[in-house]
C-alpha cells in the first residue's frame, strides 16, 4: 500500500510511525518531509498542490494524509476528490475554520457555540474602543495562518493597542494580520479535543493537554507547544458529553448546512471555565505535539484514516489502548526567538516503552542534525501518567545535541 503524508514535522513522522508499527506493507512518501522521514520513506521536494496531486495519481497513491494546515487551506483535498483519490482531511471551504480566525468566531456566534466575547475588525479605532472596554490581559489574534504564532496575550491596554496596530499595519504578520480578532481573556484550564469526522459521524479521541509556554511552571513566551500528555484526567465524562452535544454536533451540522461538510480531524482548543467548555480555536488537522501522544494510543490507525476518507466511520470501531502517553519536546538553543546553529544529534539507548518523533532535523551523510525550532519529541507510554512521564524523561536524558532545551515538568498538572 502506498501512503503519502503531507507536512514536515514530528506530527507527520508520528503518523507514519504508528502506521508502520501496525501495518508492515506500507510504502511511505512525504511531501516535503524532514531528515528523519527520509529514513522511513521517500521525501518529495513538492509543495504545490497541483504538482502533488498529479504525482499521486501517476504513482497510484492509495491514501493521502494531510498533516499541515497550509495544504488544506490551499485546497489539496478538493483536488484529490476531483480525481477520485482517497484523502484524509477537510476541503478548502471547511478548512476556513482554521484558515481564518474571524470566520471561525463568526461561525461560533451564528451557531450559538460558547466562546469568549470578541471583535473582528480591520479598523484600529474600533479595535481601540473595544480594547479599552476590556480588563487586561487581552487576547489579540491575527486572522490568518501564522504557524501557531499569531496569538498575543497582552498584559495591559497599551500593549494590546501596540500589538493591534502592528498587526493591522502588516508589520507583524503581513496579510495574515490585516484583520484582527480581539477577545476577552478567559481564566480556566486548556484542553485539546480531537474528533474524527467523515461529514456525518464523529468519534472522540482521548483528550489531550498541551503545554504552550517555553519554560517550567508555564512561564516564558508561548511556543508551538513544548509537550503534551493523553488522556487528560481533567476531562470528566460529563464535560466530554457537553463538548459532543454543545460543540462538535452543532459544528458538523452548521458546516453541512452551509455546504462545507467537514471530514478529517477537528481539533478543538477549549478553555474550561467553571466546568463549562468555551471554544478558543478550531484547527482542522492534528495538533503538534498532541499528535505525538495520540498516535501511540490508537491500535488501528490505518482503518481509522481510511474510514474518514471513505465516509464510513460508523462501520468501524477505533480501538484505543488502555495506556497513557507523554511527549516532551526538545527544542534548539534559540527557540522560539531566532534560528539556531546546526548541531549533530547523538542518541543513546532508547528505553522500553519510549520512542522519538523527529521534526526540525536534516540528514547529512546518514547522520541527523538539529536544524532549528522544535527538533524532536521524546514520547513515553505506560499504564499510568507517572510511568509514561518517567519513560519520556529517560529518553530525554539519552538524546544530546548542542543547545538542547526542554521543559522538566510536562504533565505536572495531574501529578502535583
Amino acid at each position: 500500500m502506498k501512503i503519502l503524508i503531507l507536512g514536515n514535522g514530528a506530527r507527520e513522522y508520528s503518523i507514519a510511525l504508528a502506521l508502520q508499527k501496525t501495518n508492515k506493507n506500507i510504502e511511505f512518501y512525504f511531501a516535503p518531509g524532514n531528515g528523519a522521514t527520509a529514513q522511513i520513506g521517500t521525501n518529495l521536494n513538492m509543495k504545490d498542490c497541483k504538482v502533488i496531486t498529479a504525482y499521486a495519481k501517476a504513482s497510484e497513491i492509495d491514501l493521502c494524509i494531510v498533516g499541515s494546515e497550509n495544504f488544506l487551506a490551499d485546497g489539496i483535498v478538493d483536488l484529490f476528490r476531483e480525481n477520485n483519490m482517497a484523502i484524509f482531511g477537510p476541503t478548502k471551504a471547511a478548512a476556513m475554520l482554521e484558515a481564518s480566525k474571524s470566520y471561525m468566531k463568526s461561525f461560533l456566534k451564528k451557531h450559538k457555540i460558547k466562546t469568549a466575547k470578541f471583535l473582528n475588525t480591520t479598523d484600529f479605532e474600533k479595535a481601540k474602543k473595544f480594547i479599552l472596554n476590556l480588563t487586561p490581559p487581552i487576547v489579540i489574534k491575527a486572522d490568518g495562518l501564522c504557524a501557531g504564532k499569531g496569538v498575543v496575550i497582552a498584559q495591559s491596554h497599551d500593549e494590546a493597542l501596540e500589538v493591534t496596530h502592528k498587526m493591522l499595519s502588516g508589520e507583524s504578520f503581513g496579510d495574515a494580520g490585516k484583520i484582527v480578532v480581539i477577545e476577552e481573556y478567559l481564566n480556566g484550564f486548556e484542553l485539546s479535543i480531537f474528533a474524527l469526522c467523515d461529514g456525518d459521524d464523529f468519534i472522540l479521541l482521548p483528550p489531550v493537554q498541551d503545554h504552550k509556554k517555553l519554560l517550567d511552571n508555564d512561564k516564558g513566551p508561548n511556543t508551538g507547544g513544548m509537550g503534551a500528555y493523553a488522556p487528560s484526567s481533567l476531562a470528566s465524562k460529563s464535560l466530554l458529553e457537553q463538548v459532543k452535544k454543545d460543540i462538535i454536533k452543532p459544528t458538523l451540522e452548521g458546516m453541512k448546512a452551509q455546504g462545507s461538510e467537514f471530514s478529517g480531524v477537528l481539533f478543538i482548543g477549549l478553555m474550561i471555565v467553571n466546568n463549562k467548555p468555551y471554544v478558543l480555536e478550531y484547527n482542522v488537522r492534528f495538533g503538534d505535539p498532541e499528535c505525538e501522544v495520540l498516535m501511540p494510543l490508537i491500535e488501528n490507525p490505518l482503518e481509522m484514516f481510511l474510514a474518514c476518507a471513505n465516509k464510513n466511520l460508523s462501520s468501524i470501531d477505533v480501538k484505543i489502548k488502555d495506556e497513557y502517553a507523554v511527549g516532551v519536546v526538545c527544542a534548539s538553543k534559540n527557540y522560539p526567538y531566532k534560528d539556531s546553529p546546526k548541531a549533530l544529534i547523538g542518541i543513546g539507548e532508547i528505553p522500553k516503552n519510549s520512542h522519538l518523533s523527529y521534526a526540525g532535523v536534516s540528514l547529512e551523510n546518514n547522520k541527523l542534525y538539529a536544524s532549528g525550532g522544535r527538533v524532536l519529541v521524546c514520547v513515553g507510554t505506560g499504564k499510568s501518567i507517572k510511568e509514561a512521564q518517567e519513560n519520556a524523561y529517560k529518553l530525554c536524558d539519552n538524546v544530546n545535541f548542542k543547545g538542547k532545551q526542554y521543559r522538566k515538568d510536562i504533565a505536572f498538572q495531574v501529578l502535583q
